[in-house]
C-alpha cells in the first residue's frame, strides 16, 4: 500500500459535458455516434444535456466508441496523482 496515487478533482465537468467533449475531439455528430453506438441520437443528447443518467453499460458503449476508458466519461475532471514517500 505505500505506492498509491489520490485521485483530486482539477476541474468541474459534468458527465454530460465530458460525453460531448470527446465525441468532438473524435470528431462525430451524435447521429454519427448513435450509429456507432446504437443508442438513440435522443438519448445521447439527454445525456450531454444531463437530463438522461449515463449508467455503467452506456458508459462502457459510449468509452469504446470513442476510444478512452469509461472512467474518463463518468469521473470527468478527476486526475491522478502520485503521492510521495514521508
Amino acid at each position: 500500500m505505500k505506492h498509491y496515487r489520490k485521485a483530486k478533482r482539477t476541474i468541474v465537468v459534468s458527465v454530460g459535458e465530458s460525453v460531448r467533449i470527446m465525441r468532438e475531439l473524435q470528431e462525430l455528430s451524435q447521429a454519427e455516434l448513435a450509429d456507432l453506438t446504437g443508442i438513440p441520437q435522443s438519448t445521447i443528447s439527454g445525456i450531454e444535456n444531463d437530463r438522461i443518467n449515463i449508467g455503467v453499460e452506456r458508459a462502457k458503449v459510449l468509452a469504446r466508441a470513442l476510444k478512452c476508458h469509461p472512467a474518463v466519461l463518468v469521473f470527468p475532471g478527476w486526475e491522478i496523482k502520485e503521492k510521495t514517500a514521508a
